[in-house]
């Protein structure tokens, strides 16, 4: 839901997935990566970024193509004074479809209302 909250979804999320494109069994690499950040360790898993922002690591995004496929389609936000690339709302509603817990079934008609919000601000 991060990413939707930075594409304009009004909800509120306690922390921000990220897809990696490896396998779970490399996570040191990502975490040798945080440790070069200066990011607190709070689990194998998951990082807090600059004291504050928690990063949970996905190794395997249910619903969705495989990462390469999905990363091409990505759309780019400025996250943290960073440029990051972010799964569109169409995809994350997918995602979403496929997992079906009660708080992805709960976001679907929150991010289906942005999804066609941000349409109809696109036509002219």
């Amino acid at each position: 839901m991060g990413a939707a909250v930075l594409q304009g979804a009004a909800t509120v999320t306690r922390d921000l997935d990220i897809w990696i494109g490896l396998p779970w069994r490399r996570y040191m690499r990502v975490i040798n990566l945080c440790d070069q950040l200066h990011a607190t360790l709070h689990s194998p898993s998951a990082v807090i970024l600059q004291g504050e922002h928690l990063v949970n690591f996905l190794y395997v995004v249910t619903g969705l193509k495989t990462f390469p496929y999905e990363y091409r389609r990505a759309v780019e936000i400025e996250w943290l004074g960073m440029k990051v690339k972010m799964l569109p709302i169409e995809r994350i509603i997918q995602s979403k479809k496929a997992i079906q817990r009660p708080k992805d079934i709960a976001h679907i008609v929150e991010l289906e209302a942005l999804l066609k919000s941000l349409r109809a601000n696109e036509e002219p």
